[in-house]
């Protein structure tokens, strides 16, 4: 029955996605065909209900809105360019100045934001046509705003991290944070020397040496937003507040540098700005929910184990299964 299980899951699911369902609907639909192998139509349907809004019902997932909020509000602050400015001082003499720029403005602005698609947007939407104009080729460009734009996602303050701790059961979101740092440092750093070679191969041009007074001026104006990550982890690995506080103090933090600091926020744009946190907020949980259900479809039909068993009959080498 697995064998069967497994076939009708991933293959609804891939046939759903490819006609252009929706992920969260294409997770859905695929975990309730797999179920009714086993039972009636109205008792999967029940049963996933149940296990969607209990996947939901965890106080950790507070943390998710409020740092997606934090990001939306520096997104529509005008960061990215501060961001980018910020970046440009430690890789501008470097051969494809630019590129180098886009990962690292990537990673700072993802792990603020928490989204992938905010920060290849922002930043990307920033340095792909500069790029262009100095002599880059587009799909070079687009190549390293796609690849870095994800590192955020791994560099705390992660969503993702808290998401992992829940369905984890408990795992620790500072030991994860840490581990994180690890992780997207490498991922960036991987990228910037891919980037450095082809650079190196098509003669990019490099920046121009910033003055000193354009150092300080970036200076003053980015620190305040790099700021944020070191507060958020600071207080969070030193037992200053939990990681939900801290996602609270995110908010509070960016609304006021946005707000008073750069003022480039207004009162006015807070239900635009609200609005957009909950459809993305709304968006993620969807997807908790829907995942909960084929969780639960595969451990009902056996699937893992089925997995399990087909690997270890392959080989008991702990390296190989990794591989594998």
């Amino acid at each position: 029955m697995a064998l069967e299980a497994g076939i009708i899951l991933f293959v609804v699911f891939a046939v759903l996605l490819v006609v252009g369902m929706p992920i969260g609907m294409s997770i859905a639909a695929s975990s309730i065909a797999t179920l009714l192998l086993v039972i009636p139509f109205e008792a999967a349907a029940f049963t996933s209900a149940q296990k969607m809004v209990s996947s939901l019902n965890s106080f950790s997932l507070v943390a998710i809105p409020f740092f997606i909020f934090s990001g939306v509000i520096m997104n529509n602050g005008g960061i990215a360019q501060k961001l980018v400015n910020f970046s440009m001082l430690f890789v501008g003499r470097v051969p494809g100045a630019l590129a180098h720029t886009n990962v690292l403005g990537n990673a700072l602005f993802g792990s603020i934001s928490s989204s992938a698609i905010a920060a290849s947007t922002a930043i990307g939407g920033v340095l792909i046509p500069q790029q262009v104009n100095e002599g880059y080729d587009r799909k070079f460009a687009t190549s390293v705003n796609i690849a870095s734009a994800p590192t955020g996602m791994v560099i705390p303050p992660s969503t993702a991290f808290i998401m992992y701790s829940l369905v984890a059961g408990g795992a620790s979101i500072s030991s994860l944070f840490l581990g994180g740092y690890l992780v997207g440092s490498l991922w960036a750093l991987g990228i910037m020397v891919v980037a450095y070679v082809i650079a190196k191969r098509h003669n990019y041009p490099t920046v121009a040496k910033a003055k000193k007074g354009e150092v300080s001026k970036v200076l003053r104006e980015a620190v305040p937003s790099v700021l944020l990550i070191v507060i958020i982890i600071g207080g969070i690995l030193t037992g200053l507040f939990t990681a939900i506080e801290a996602s609270a103090i995110a908010v509070a933090y960016s609304l006021l540098i946005s707000m008073f600091y750069y003022k480039t926020v207004k009162i006015n744009d807070l239900p635009k700005m609200l609005k957009e946190a909950v459809l993305m907020s709304g968006t993620i949980m969807f997807l908790l929910a829907t995942s909960s259900m084929m969780s639960f479809a595969m451990a009902f039909t056996g699937i893992p184990e089925a997995i399990s068993t087909a690997i270890l009959g392959i080989t008991d080498n702990k390296y190989l299964i990794l591989l594998l």
